[in-house]
């Protein structure tokens, strides 16, 4: 399969992350500058050739041109300089109009960032009621996951055991990753055992509430040539999916626009399910990679409960998945540091390394799966 001509012409040059966890006192500005400063350490690149400064905004304390307060605190004057909402899949989102912003001469190194601070701050936006349904009690995310986990159930047969494989994977890469904020791992036993929820889900199902920030720098492979940046991993793919239904309205529920993401990219790339190697996938609740693994088309639809089974979402299994622990494990910090673990992969410098990872499949989705962008990455060149 012929790939696109931006294919692989732009890469990430550099990531860097604050500690995920509490961190009381720490304002998301300050959690951006710290992460920024990483990021650029990490490509070996100065502050003064950012151009760019692209800022997925804090779901907790939403602010009015918050992307102004972040490039004064960074102290650069960009070019571009949008503020990115589009929930959790705004990670990638922003990592796509950056590269076209750069093919097409808008821009020359974009700075990407996110923090924030529920945690230790305000975690009111995840519990606030939804729709017009909200008179009856239907309210907050957890609910509305549950419902579309409940579907599936119903419809496809899927098991809460499936569910359970998912955190089971995620809880075991993020126990040996030092960086994670929760290193437990987690046996099936004591997922089955694990405090009740909303039906069908237990504790061990959701994500982890985590303050923290991070950040990544995008340039051209041919700019990364030309500073000699140690590490660039070429972007190979990528491709957005948005629908404006709420839930209830919705369908079909077991269905998100990840396939029109997922195909995008796919054909971006010139590749298939069965050229990527490893995964990170969009975790804030289980259900979740259970569902994009279909919609990408690992297997068919109905699928994905059984696919994740018997260990094969783990580090030593067919795909293993979100290797640094994801939502469920290292940070419920939306979506950034799915596409970090993917760089380290594909640099061959993760803490937990996958044996063979030629390409990378990341999933970020934000709402409740209302919006959702992929990224393919390869080898680092």
């Amino acid at each position: 399969m012929a790939r696109h001509p931006l294919s692989e012409k732009i890469v990430i040059a550099g990531v860097g992350a604050t500690q995920f966890g509490a961190l009381p006192g720490r304002s998301t500005v300050s959690m951006i500058v710290e992460a920024a400063a990483a990021a650029l350490y990490d490509a070996g690149i100065e502050k003064a050739l950012i151009d760019a400064v692209l800022v997925k905004p804090p779901t907790s304390n939403p602010e009015m041109m918050f992307q102004v307060s972040v490039s004064e605190a960074l102290g650069l004057q960009p070019k571009l300089n949008p503020n990115w909402n589009q929930g959790g899949a705004a990670n990638i989102a922003m990592i796509t109009y950056a590269a076209l912003s750069i093919e097409a001469g808008l821009c020359d190194i974009a700075l990407l960032c996110f923090a924030d601070n529920p945690k230790t701050g305000s975690r009111r936006a995840y519990g606030q009621a939804k729709g017009n349904d909200a008179v009856f009690g239907f309210s907050g995310t957890l609910g509305q996951y549950g419902m579309i986990a409940r579907r599936h159930i119903e419809q496809y047969g899927t098991r809460t055991d499936h569910l359970g494989a998912v955190a089971v994977a995620c809880r075991r890469h993020g126990s040996v990753n030092p960086a994670a904020q929760l290193r437990k791992p987690l046996t099936l036993d004591e997922y089955r055992a694990s405090k009740p929820m909303v039906a069908p889900f237990r504790r061990e199902d959701a994500c982890l509430v985590s303050d923290g920030g991070a950040a990544l720098i995008v340039m051209s492979a041919a700019r990364a040539r030309e500073l000699k940046v140690p590490r660039p991993v070429p972007v190979l793919g990528f491709g957005q999916g948005q629908t404006a239904w709420e839930p209830y309205l919705r369908p079909d529920l077991t269905t998100t626009q990840a396939v029109v993401s997922g195909q995008t990219a796919f054909a971006m790339a010139g590749l298939s399910p069965r050229d990527i190697d490893i995964a990170q996938l969009y975790d804030c609740f289980t259900i979740v990679p259970i569902m994009t693994l279909e919609d990408y088309g690992f297997c068919k639809k109905g699928e994905g409960g059984p696919f994740s089974a018997d260990g094969r979402l783990e580090i030593d299994g067919d795909l293993p998945m979100n290797t640094a622990g994801g939502l469920l494990s290292e940070t419920g910090m939306p979506g950034m540091q799915l596409v970090i673990e993917g760089v380290r992969q594909m640099r061959g410098e993760a803490n937990l390394q996958a044996k063979r990872a030629r390409n990378c499949i990341i999933s970020n989705q934000g709402g409740i799966m209302q919006t959702h962008s992929t990224l393919i990455l390869g080898e680092r060149l």
